[in-house]
């Protein structure tokens, strides 16, 4: 039996008494989805809950509060079991097939059995599905492949797994979602959209597709600040039960080896060649030999490989943070590696209309180039260090001895103070900054229109509960704050088709970011989607848009965001920024 104060409050064992009107917002989406005619709805409705619980979300650097109450999976399948229902018993049989783990699947099953609720055809015959097809999409220049996936249900309903293994990330999984229909079809429309010649759709071997889904889900899953998208990583559950019905044995990706007499007969090409013409010299070559290290190291691992993506990363992340090096020095890149991309392209004959594409992409990077490797504040040691400690626990892991190292050196310095500066809404706030707790605030209704009101005061109440079940009074004053200026700058937010219930998350979500929240072991997003009913990576999107409807200028940290309001600032934050501040300083005043 699952103690009560860990269930998720959606569920109780007097669910199925619940008025209409307190009914929990979950159980009424899933009776939306049980009507539709498409057995998608459910399936991903399910596969976003069990997401959300997946314990590969979790930042094993962080040391979560043990205080606060966490939802794990087999509580939260204990809360359909408790509650008996037609709604959960659909769930629990999705759940039969898409949970990870086989005890819980077989309790669901067990379940859903002694219940005999009339459940529609094809869920009840869930685990007689098929596969039919398995393809891949490649284009020739290999930032990425599409990896599909065709299933059959028994009642003759059709699924295509679709997920895209991003080859410049480390071959890891960077977005995946599943459609109604066939494969065919939906290469069809995809190839009449495109119409790219350079893009190649070939059958492969089942077992081939299978393995390379599992091994780039699993490098996904090992990946810092891995990719999310409004559709992964909630679809994972229902991608892997479809991987998990192709057979095993198969190949996965196979890194190319290049070891340093390839590499070296490869400069050596170059120089040697109408492209390298003018360019041998020690600089150029040793630029040059950093640039293959890129190519070798990181990304598929192939030297001769250059797309538009690959020239951003080169351009706008590794070399400003990863070669330590004389500006001037650094600069000679961009036209080293014009030159060497024609020469890359013209030994793989890649199309003219593809060389010129990627060439454009060095003059649009150059310029934010030349200016990060110029500029220690924005790139270089001093901001990889800084991107590492600002708004985490990092100076504590840090002896005394190392502390005054980090110090001594004043960009690392500078460039922490500038990220400060930016959180808070420049220097004189920085300055001037307390940690007083943010008052208990009313929400003000002033100058909201009245045809939203009904709308925003009913994300205001999930806001609120949210807050006084999980979070304070000021995370709920922040909200409150944050809501009602959205409220007033864009009242066509809360005039489109939207769910409360996402709303709300997503502005639980922003304050929750703002504040370090889910960075400092606080709480897990997870935790906070679980809540709502809602994909994880819907949260984030959903939050982009209400940011800009209220009219923030975001002044964003990696894996931090800034609005420089400090009405949205909790006293924790507070005085995390203020012990910050005062050890960069040291005594001394703002510059």
């Amino acid at each position: 039996m699952t103690p009560k104060s860990t269930r998720p409050r959606a569920f109780t064992k007097n669910a199925d008494r619940l008025e209409p009107h307190d009914e929990p917002p979950l159980l009424a989406t899933i009776r939306e989805s049980l009507a539709s005619d498409e057995p998608l709805e459910l399936l991903s409705l399910a596969s976003s809950l069990l997401a959300a619980l997946d314990a590969r979300r979790d930042d094993p650097t962080l040391e979560y509060d043990q205080s606060k109450p966490r939802v794990s999976l087999a509580a939260f399948i204990d809360s359909f079991i408790h509650t008996d229902r037609v709604e959960t018993s659909a769930m629990l049989a999705a759940f039969a097939q898409l949970a990870d783990d086989e005890l819980l699947r077989a309790r669901a099953r067990r379940e859903v059995v002694r219940r005999a609720h009339p459940l529609p055809a094809w869920l009840a015959q869930l685990g007689g599905v098929t596969v039919e097809a398995t393809v891949q999409m490649s284009h020739v220049l290999g930032d990425g492949d599409n990896v599909m996936v065709g299933v059959s249900l028994p009642t003759g309903d059709e699924l295509s797994v679709v997920v895209y293994i991003d080859h410049n990330l480390g071959t890891v999984v960077k977005d995946a979602f599943v459609v109604p229909g066939s494969v065919e079809e939906l290469v069809s429309l995809m190839t009449s959209a495109i119409e790219d010649a350079d893009l190649t759709v070939e059958e492969i071997a089942a077992a081939d597709a299978r393995e390379r889904i599992t091994e780039a889900i699993a490098a996904g899953a090992m990946t810092y600040l891995a990719p999310e998208t409004d559709s992964w990583p909630a679809c994972r559950p229902l991608v892997e039960w479809v991987t998990s019905l192709l057979p095993e044995g198969g190949t996965g990706y196979v890194r190319p080896d290049w070891d340093e007499r390839a590499t070296t007969a490869l400069v050596g090409r170059f120089f040697a060649s109408p492209f390298g013409a003018g360019l041998d010299d020690d600089d150029h070559r040793d630029l040059l030999e950093a640039i293959i290290e890129f190519a070798t190291e990181y990304g598929p691992g192939d030297p001769l490989r250059w797309s538009t993506v690959a020239v951003e990363i080169l351009l706008l992340s590794w070399l400003p943070s990863a070669i330590i090096a004389d500006p001037d020095f650094l600069a000679l890149a961009p036209d080293l590696l014009r030159a060497y991309i024609g020469f890359c392209h013209a030994e793989r004959g890649i199309t003219a209309s593809l060389t010129a594409e990627t060439l454009e992409a060095v003059d649009r990077y150059e310029p934010e180039f030349l200016d990060a490797v110029a500029s220690p504040h924005r790139n270089g040691p001093a901001a990889v260090l800084a991107a590492r400690i600002l708004g985490s626990d990092a100076f504590d892991d840090l002896d005394e001895e190392d502390l005054e190292d980090v110090l001594d050196y004043g960009s690392y310095v500078a460039v922490l103070l500038g990220w400060l500066c930016d959180a808070v809404g420049g220097p004189t706030a920085l300055s001037a900054l307390d940690d007083e707790p943010l008052p208990d605030r009313a929400f003000s209704w002033s100058g909201i229109a009245t045809d939203i009101r009904e709308r925003v005061g009913e994300v205001l109440t999930l806001c609120d509960r949210f807050c006084d079940e999980r979070l304070d009074v000021e995370y709920r004053s922040a909200c409150r704050v944050f809501l009602g200026r959205v409220a007033r700058h864009d009242t066509s937010v809360f005039r489109r088709n939207g769910r409360a219930n996402t709303a709300a998350a997503a502005i639980c979500w922003t304050i929750g970011k703002v504040n370090e929240l889910f960075s400092t072991g606080g709480m897990r997003v997870m935790d906070l989607t679980a809540y709502f009913g809602i994909a994880q990576g819907g949260v984030s999107q959903r939050a982009e848009t209400l940011i800009r409807a209220a009219g923030y200028v975001r002044y964003d940290a990696p894996g931090v965001i800034n609005l420089a309001d400090l009405d949205l600032l909790v006293s924790r934050r507070r005085r995390e920024i203020i012990d910050l501040r005062d050890q960069l300083l040291d005594g001394d005043e703002l510059p």
